[in-house]
């Protein structure tokens, strides 16, 4: 009899997994083809690491003419100040610069005092900071693997640290991390910062769950991770770009890779790419053999070249 009573337990909460399943799947799909309403930003306060240029000074300069008040850190203060005089320019919403060197735990948090003190909780977090060397493996030296841990991946562990604590007290805030294409495919001469662009959708994902499960599922925080294709900010320094296919692949715009990463953030889109086609062709090409991967990969011959 308890093994029938068990099997029906079995069977039903199967049958409910099932139906859940399906019901998330149309709801998916539904939300893919005609898109998730868009919430306001209008008097968030929205933290952005690296905000003295590139995505970051984009995303500052977008989310102050949506109406948000904008802190913009970065260790270069003088670049810093400079794109928050910008902004004032042309928007209306207040805007803060602070110097601080994010890979340093201390700063971090010292930082976060003033900011609380000085403008109150932030409630959307932008972990956008990052280094990108590129050097054939063997060729890297201790301390810019170093480096590149420390700011790619400690850093938004500091900062997590810093300002996760207010959101988890009003049950209310938006983290967003900057992954990148290669930390949803290993690309040559990058393998460090492929690394630690794995470990932030690791940390993400990992983090998110963790409070759905703390919170009995009641957690209003959103979490927001995204993998842009190679962007045109410097860092990249020596692309290599397929010919063929140059048309379908160029180097994204930080003004471009800026909007599609508020547009996510303001749909709640848990993961996406920058354009949005790489995280399903990666995905598919994923459950290919391994040499017809290898295949796709020649076939696009795209990505960067070491260094000098």
């Amino acid at each position: 009899m308890i093994t029938i009573h068990r099997g029906i337990y079995i069977l039903t909460n199967l049958l409910r997994l099932v139906l859940q399943i399906l019901y998330y799947i149309c709801e998916s799909t539904y939300y893919t083809l005609f898109g998730l309403q868009e919430k306001s930003v209008a008097g968030e306060i929205v933290l952005i690491t690296g905000a003295a240029h590139g995505i970051g000074k984009e995303l500052a300069i977008q989310y102050a003419h949506l109406g948000a008040t904008v802190v913009c850190l970065d260790v270069n203060q003088q670049l810093n100040e400079k794109t928050a005089n910008e902004i004032k320019e042309t928007a209306k919403s207040p805007v803060y610069a602070y110097q601080c060197d994010v890979s340093n735990r201390e700063q971090v948090f010292e930082v976060a005092k003033k900011v609380k003190k000085e403008i109150g909780d932030v409630t959307v977090l932008i972990n956008n900071a990052g280094i990108m060397p590129c050097h054939t493996f063997l060729d890297y030296k201790t301390d810019q693997i170093r480096r590149l841990f420390d700011i790619n991946i400690l850093a938004h562990i500091w900062t997590l640290q810093a300002f996760l604590p207010s959101m988890l007290e009003k049950n209310h805030g938006h983290i967003v991390a900057l992954s990148s294409i290669s930390g949803l495919v290993g690309i040559p001469y990058l393998v460090p910062y492929s690394a630690t662009k794995y470990a932030v959708r690791g940390l993400m994902e990992t983090l998110k769950n963790e409070l759905r499960i703390s919170s009995e599922g009641k957690s209003l925080i959103n979490f927001t991770t995204i993998c842009p294709y190679m962007v045109d900010t410097g860092l990249c320094k020596k692309p290599k770009i397929n010919k063929l296919l140059s048309n379908f692949l160029p180097l994204n715009s930080s003004k471009y890779v800026a909007t599609q990463i508020i547009n996510a953030q303001r749909r709640n889109i848990i993961e996406i790419s920058v354009p949005s086609f790489w995280i399903f062709c990666l995905s598919f090409a994923r459950i290919l053999p391994e040499n017809a991967q290898i295949s796709i990969r020649d076939f696009i011959d795209s990505g960067v070249e070491p260094e000098s």
